[in-house]
């Protein structure tokens, strides 16, 4: 028996069904090895990469070029390096401050997606006079790494891609939508006030299904440190991209990270109000919330807690330098200027080039719901991106 799609979720080519058909098959067999129950954390990571299964494993469309019409269907998603060059150049300017500030001239990028971001950053630091600046990439998609190669083939050995983290690095890490990515716990308190983990089992005709246990006691701890216990409540708890984090302690030796995602301090995460957590799914530029649906062939996320993420560094060492909304991040660091050089004398060619950067700024899109947090080690002046509107207090 299968579960029922969410309504208006757009029809699937054969191809495609067929490959989440082995997908789901192989997250019922990992549910059965792990004696029928797996957290979901498990699950999400499998579903998400597996080796030629996973969501970023495979050879789907997952990022659609807005400037063509006929790929936004098939893509899942549009991030902010492909709705303008902007964006990176803005970016870059940030970046260029680090590096200068430093004295390094490396930029590691994680999860570069269509490699946009690269290349207007490369672009803009050459412009700015930092040739001699390379570029270093960790991609976990083999798909999406062979569109970057072609993509920044022009900048040659400039540009090389990393198969691990680092030992040790120092100069500017750059970090768009990918905390966002990385696999959650999912829980809920019950009716009397303990910590559920909730977990995926399958039902009795190998649907999936949610099934809840008692959480482990270092989830519970976790749990018991971040908000009080509300029966019912449903959210997760990203310790895997604290980890991460905490990760970077250890091979970021001089430099910044700049970690740009949706999501909220932790005050407003774990509001009485969010009593449903903000787990999403992307298929097709259509969002919905059931992760069952589709697996292999839809992305899979949840918000950043920030609070989280800054705790993390400061365990492990890092500094936290800055943090704000993206349309404050970037007005800061110099989007307004960049767009002060465009010719508005041709009004079709301004208005095109405008409209995108709206939307980076709008409070109702991507202005508000992006944040950008800053950490590093051996910074010692202010990075300009927080120079104005600095939320570090209502972390």
């Amino acid at each position: 028996m299968q579960r029922p799609a969410p309504a208006n979720l757009p029809p699937l080519d054969p191809a495609s069904l067929e490959h989440s058909a082995a997908a789901a098959d192989h997250l019922r067999a990992a549910i059965r090895t792990a004696s029928g129950w797996l957290p979901f954390d498990h699950w999400m990571a499998e579903a998400l990469y597996a080796p030629g299964l996973g969501y970023y494993a495979a050879g789907n469309v997952k990022l659609a070029d807005p400037a063509d019409a006929a790929a936004l269907p098939a893509g899942d998603f549009v991030t902010a390096p492909q709705l303008t060059p902007l964006f990176a150049r803005t970016l870059a300017r940030q970046a260029a401050d680090v590096l200068a500030q430093t004295g390094t001239s490396a930029v590691l990028e994680f999860g570069a997606g269509t490699g946009a971001l690269a290349e207007g950053v490369l672009r803009e630091l050459d412009a700015l006079g930092q040739t001699h600046a390379e570029y270093l990439i960790l991609e976990v998609s083999a798909d999406l790494r062979a569109v970057q190669a072609e993509r920044l083939a022009p900048f040659g050995a400039r540009v090389r891609w990393l198969d691990a983290l680092p030992t040790s690095f120092s100069g500017c890490v750059l970090a768009n939508e990918v905390l966002d990515a990385m696999p959650v716990s999912l829980f809920r308190w019950s009716e009397d006030a303990m910590p559920l983990e909730r977990g995926v089992a399958l039902g009795a005709h190998g649907e999936f299904v949610w099934e809840d246990r008692p959480a482990s006691p270092a989830l519970a701890a976790a749990l018991a440190e971040r908000m009080p216990a509300l029966p019912g409540y449903v959210s997760e708890i990203n310790l895997q991209a604290e980890a991460w984090i905490g990760a970077m302690g250890g091979w970021l030796e001089r430099g910044a990270a700049l970690l740009i995602d949706y999501g909220f301090p932790r005050s407003e995460y774990y509001h009485p109000q969010r009593a449903g957590g903000t787990l999403m799914c992307h298929l097709r530029h259509h969002a919905h919330g059931d992760p069952f649906t589709a697996p292999g062939l839809q992305d899979i996320t949840a918000h950043v807690d920030f609070t989280a993420m800054a705790d993390a560094a400061q365990a492990a060492g890092l500094q936290v330098l800055g943090y704000t909304s993206q349309a404050r991040f970037l007005m800061n660091a110099g989007l307004m200027e960049l767009l002060a050089q465009l010719d508005p004398s041709d009004a079709a060619a301004y208005a095109r080039a405008v409209a995108p950067v709206q939307k980076l700024l709008s409070e109702a899109e991507m202005g508000e719901l992006f944040k950008v947090l800053a950490v590093g080690r051996g910074i010692t002046a202010p990075l300009r991106g927080f120079a104005r509107g600095d939320r570090l207090g209502k972390l």
